[in-house]
């Protein structure tokens, strides 16, 4: 519905320069923590593992989308195939499997149970049972659909990339493509019945408005006065409607399209949706560059617009995409990492989900399955959130520090008890606890590096690792005292870890492990065998121990069972930097990292198994007390837990048909999963010469994707004895390849 445009990621930039500029100069790779990778990848998830959202509420996920059909009933969806749904005004909200991690940007209910949400890579997703299943409809096309509007549960008209347009009549079980007479994106689209809608979208300079009254078999471009892109359109009748856009526009107007008319918005921040409970009564939601969120409502229809800030919501999210009204005072906004604001005074007042940050987590430290502590940014004094209850509450703490310009960062936390703990964090940063948080005392460093890592083996020994020159600093009073040790390098460093107060292990820059036996007297290098960046390390006894870390593209793990004397490059799923590692024994262990990735192992690395977080944000550290029980964090405040954390047994392909050679030369395999009740199937083939072919599943087509040689099919049902045959076919031919059936439940074929 609504596109990521310049503005919006400059938004993003500029809200996080404070907060990750350190981060920034440590790697290349950590631009990507800012969030602003390509999150519409496709990945074949390997386990499931009940990975469940403590903060934010009810998730974490940027919301895009958003459509209410009462008070009580709505959903929004968004980011990472995310969809949640309320039926009780948003006092609760429900997860909803949608058998997708392609971004959804628009959702359109015309009942309780009829709706229909559209993302990325030409994804349709629709529902007759309230979102209970969700299933894939083929669309013919891998264009970014942006917006999407039904009138009644048959028809339907979704817009997007390239001045594309679909319409259905059969409730999406065919989409026909319409001409829309332009190339541009067209970002929201409003459909007052059957025959009368309205298109909106452009490009630098230009506003577009599309307008047709007979379904979409004509699309007629309406003369406007806007020269900024238009993000959405919403009416009530045929003649009244309010289209908005960049740099505070506003058109409207009264007499079905043929005159446009500018209103004043008194802004110029990037307008990104407006919802009409009438011809007069409105709202509208959008954000500003580098700022904050913006609400705006008119009760003249649009002669004036005021701004409405009824609404508090912790630091490091305030962008609003999309809203919805079902009458004057009934409301709903979403936005970025999950916000979701409600009025029931038409704006009088806005209430947010029960969120304690939107702000970067850094660092975690659990000393039980109850105790632990985690931190991260926040303007002034830093961000320090404290659980007793293994995270279903989490306390701010004050840190003591206050930094009004820029904020702090605190980089890492270690607890060995529950009551002793130590954090450290930008421009040498050292503070301590003696009891459980209430009260910390800040340490003199001798540095002003960024500081890292921190690992205490009792109250007494720890040791603090740092970016600039190779930094290690050591104690043996609990920090009354830091002494700055010889590393050797003055390469930056991230993770340590020490087994007892001797023996320790130091990771960094361009494979660097370093690694004592004396307490730090003498650090040793040690043969890593990569020049990949290594961010964090875990050992279960002084000869056991498991670093990762990566580069582009690559998902790094070593392993060492000899103290560091070798060590061995391990196989795994991942394909991101890994950022955190956490082993409760020799065998059980789970690392994370970029773009959500979690893989864990139950035989000491000799197999690793990805696990599903539900999200794409950047993990940056874990902490698990067992085999069962831990806590990832990472950016946009998100913090997720789990306590039954052994992956099912590794996913065995389903067994397939013997692929034959065809007439065509391609030849396919294929392999199925059972991913959060999802059926997903992995394809793969060789032998197609063409640029973009054609999958097929049970004769018909369901996706039109680049030859890459690789597609990963999710279907929205669940359990029972289901086939699904497939086929690969160059794009608009009849070169295909063998047929491959694949079984999720009954007896082997």
């Amino acid at each position: 519905m609504r596109k990521q445009t310049t503005g919006t990621i400059m938004k993003h930039l500029l809200r996080g320069a404070f907060l990750l500029v350190p981060l920034f100069l440590v790697t290349h790779v950590i631009p990507r923590a800012l969030g602003h990778r390509d999150i519409s990848k496709k990945r074949l998830v390997d386990a499931e593992a009940p990975w469940v959202w403590q903060n934010p509420l009810p998730q974490g996920n940027d919301l895009r989308g958003a459509s209410f059909v009462d008070a009580n009933t709505g959903t929004a969806a968004g980011y990472y195939g995310t969809i949640v749904r309320t039926t009780d005004g948003g006092s609760s909200w429900t997860i909803q499997t949608s058998g997708t991690t392609q971004n959804l940007w628009a959702v359109s209910f015309t009942d309780t149970n009829n709706g229909t949400a559209v993302g990325e890579g030409g994804t349709i997703l629709r529902t007759t049972d309230g979102g209970g299943f969700w299933v894939s409809q083929a669309s013919g096309t891998i264009v970014q659909f942006r917006g999407v509007s039904f009138t009644d549960e048959n028809n339907g008209t979704t817009v997007g990339e390239g001045g594309t347009i679909l319409r259905t009549t059969n409730g999406g079980n065919t989409w026909v493509p319409q001409s829309s007479g332009t190339a541009n994106t067209l970002f929201g689209v409003s459909f007052t019945d059957a025959n009368n809608g309205t298109a909106v979208g452009g490009t630098i300079g230009q506003s577009e408005i599309l307008r047709t009254t007979d379904g979409g078999q004509h699309w007629v471009s309406q003369p406007n006065p806007g020269t900024q892109f238009l993000f959405d359109v919403s009416f009530t009748d045929a003649n009244n409607r309010t289209a908005v856009g960049d740099q505070g526009t506003i058109l409207r107007t009264t007499d079905g399209g043929n005159t446009w008319v500018p209103q004043l918005s008194g802004t110029t921040k990037t307008l990104y949706g407006v919802s009409f409970a009438d011809a007069n009564t409105g709202t509208i939601c959008g954000f500003e560059l580098g700022g904050t969120g913006i609400i705006l409502r008119t009760t003249d229809g649009g002669n004036n617009w005021v701004e409405q800030t009824s609404y508090s919501l912790p630091q490091g999210a305030s962008a609003f995409y999309a809203v919805s009204f079902t009458d004057a005072n009934t409301g709903t906004v979403v936005g970025d990492a999950g916000i979701i604001l409600q009025t029931t005074n038409g704006g009088g007042q806005w209430n947010s989900q029960p969120s304690v940050t939107f702000n970067y987590l850094y660092g975690v430290s659990f000393t039980d399955a109850n105790t632990g502590t985690a931190v991260g940014y926040e303007n002034p004094d830093g961000m320090i959130l404290r659980t007793t209850d293994g995270g279903s509450t989490w306390i701010r703490q004050s840190s003591g520090l206050i930094n009004t310009f820029s904020g702090i960062n605190f980089y890492g936390v270690h607890f060995n008890s529950a009551n002793t703990g130590t954090i450290v964090g930008e421009e040498g940063i050292i503070i301590r606890t003696t009891d459980g948080g209430n009260n910390w005392v800040q340490q003199t460093s001798g540095t002003t590096d960024y500081l890292y890592g921190v690992h205490f083996t009792d109250e007494n020994n720890g040791t603090v690792v740092g970016f600039l020159n190779g930094t290690i600093l050591r104690t043996t009073d609990g920090g009354n005292h830091w002494v700055q040790q010889t590393s050797g390098t003055t390469d930056g460093l991230f993770g340590v870890y020490f087994t007892d107060a001797n023996n320790g292990t130091v990771v960094g820059n361009s494979g660097l492990i370093l690694r004592t036996t004396d307490g730090g007297q003498n650090w040793i290098p040690q043969s890593s065998g990569t020049t990949n960046q290594l961010r964090a390390v875990s050992f279960t006894d002084t000869n056991t121990g498991t670093v990762v870390g990566g580069d582009f593209g690559v998902s790094t793990i070593l392993r060492t069972s000899d103290g560091g004397q070798t060590w061995v490059s391990q196989q795994n799923p991942g394909s991101d930097v890994l950022l955190g590692v956490s082993f409760t024994d020799g065998s059980d262990g789970t690392a994370v990292g970029q773009a959500g990735t979690i893989l864990r192992t139950t035989d000491g690395g000799q197999n690793w198994v990805r696990q599903e977080s539900g999200t794409n944000r950047d993990l940056y550290s874990l902490s698990f007390t067992d085999a069962n029980a831990g806590t990832a964090v990472g950016g946009y405040g998100a913090i997720l837990r789990t306590i039954e954390s052994e992956p099912t047994p590794s996913p065995t392909p389903t067994p397939t048909a013997t692929p034959t050679a065809t007439p065509g030369g391609i030849t396919l395999s294929a392999s199925g999963y059972r991913v959060r009740g999802m059926h997903t199937v992995d394809l793969s083939w060789t032998g197609a010469t063409s640029a973009n072919v054609d999958i097929f599943r049970d004769g018909s087509l369901v996706a039109t994707v680049s030859n890459s040689g690789t597609y990963t099919d999710s279907i929205g049902v669940r359990g029972g004895n289901v086939r699904y045959t497939y086929k690969v076919c160059e794009a608009g031919t009849q070169t295909c390849s063998n047929e491959v059936t694949v079984r999720f439940g009954g007896p082997p074929l």
